[in-house]
């Protein structure tokens, strides 16, 4: 019998990730180093105080129930850690849990829009931010974030016709991928945007606590009128190195956050009850491994880019994620076939920009995910390699 699979899936093909992870097989098999730093898996270790909170739980038959939500020591967590982290009040009913960010987005927009309707996606940006909109049949447009406007999306310029279409709008920052941090004074600017226009704003705030050079990460909603029109995604998979567990939660606006608790109530019956437990312990305690690993991210940072700098590659400093977005050498416009060259000759595997969206062209992202040991060994790899000089 012969399948028939709906066409959606034909924008589900093999793409570059597996062309790129066949041939790090391919090095590793033959001995070969490889400098592996095209995911943004942190490799710090969980503290073990959530670790045992979740074991403990975990070992009660009770916990195994259906949670049906969540429960009021998680949501009185997350209420307490944004009073404190952000100065932002939450009501129970401004909050909910979501198997990680990426799915939270990927599934939001059943809710806020119809087949054919218009959602604006940064490009470059994260490639969730595109799909989920496209599973539900919306129509999804780029709005450009450009080195000359400091990596921001021009509300002063934003075409009026299509900004009145917008059903929603996927705004984030520490971006990734590219490694930027908005200022403060944007933010009552894409309030008011939002606001003349109707649009939703969903702004993911997945890197706040990986925020660099003395600056403080920010909360959308800390900013006046951000309820009034959007919500927020924030997660514990960076900040508290549990990616595994999947724990977010979409927080701000409560009609946007009972409408897709409501989608959400007819797929899902709720967090497994021990991470749950294991997420208000991470949220109520102690907090020294955040400044921690947001020190060793910004020493990796320094490593990384100044070593870059130092043999001719001209690598801007991250200001903040756990990401660095490096021009090609020469600024020639295949990333791929650059991200081929560079695991040949170095050993050091990253991501082509272009996986990020048409402006990504002529950029790749390294993610910080190894030691400053290692990213000393990098530098050296790539100037013994002379690939930057055969570029410049």
């Amino acid at each position: 019998m012969e399948i028939k699979l709906a066409r959606r899936m034909e924008g589900f093909q093999p793409g570059i990730f597996n062309v790129l992870d066949e041939r790090k097989n391919r090095r590793l098999a033959q001995g070969l180093p490889v400098y592996n730093l095209s995911i943004g898996t942190p490799d710090f270790l969980p503290e073990p105080h959530i670790m045992e909170a979740l074991n403990q739980a975990a070992s009660d038959p009770v916990n195994y129930r259906y949670s049906l939500g969540e429960t009021a020591e998680l949501t009185q967590a997350v209420q307490g850690w944004y009073e404190r982290r952000y100065g932002v009040d939450l009501a129970e009913d401004e909050l909910m849990a979501v198997y990680g960010s990426q799915e939270g987005l990927a599934h939001i927009g059943w809710a806020l829009c119809d087949p054919g309707d218009v959602v604006l996606v940064p490009d470059p940006g994260y490639p969730i931010f595109e799909l989920g909109p496209q599973l539900c049949g919306a129509q999804c447009v780029h709005y450009p974030l450009l080195a000359e406007n400091a990596y921001l999306p021009d509300l002063e310029h934003f075409d009026p016709e299509l900004a009145k279409r917008a059903r929603f709008m996927v705004v984030s920052y520490p971006a990734n991928p590219l490694g930027v941090a908005a200022p403060d004074e944007f933010y009552p600017r894409l309030i008011e945007f939002a606001r003349q226009n109707e649009i939703v704003i969903l702004y993911d705030n997945a890197y706040s606590e990986i925020i660099f050079d003395g600056q403080v990460g920010k909360s959308f909603l800390a900013f006046e009128g951000a309820k009034e029109v959007g919500v927020e995604f924030n997660s514990l998979s960076k900040t508290y190195n549990l990616t595994g567990a999947r724990v977010s939660f979409v927080l701000g606006n409560r009609e946007v956050v009972g409408a897709f608790k409501r989608l959400r109530s007819q797929i899902d019956y709720g967090m497994f009850l021990p991470i749950q437990h294991a997420a208000a312990v991470a949220l109520n305690g102690p907090q020294d491994s955040v400044k921690r690993n947001r020190a060793e991210y910004q020493a990796r940072r320094d490593a990384l880019c100044g070593g870059l700098r130092a043999i001719g590659w001209d690598v801007p400093d991250s200001q903040g994620s756990m990401f660095v977005w490096a021009p090609i050498p020469r600024r020639q416009n295949d990333s791929a076939a650059f991200c081929f060259e560079l695991l040949d000759r170095t050993g050091l595997l990253c991501t082509p920009g272009s996986a990020f969206g048409p402006l990504g062209e002529g950029h790749v992202r390294f993610a910080l995910v190894r030691p400053v040991s290692v990213m000393e060994e990098i530098v050296s790899a790539v100037d013994a390699s002379g690939i930057v000089e055969d570029r410049t």
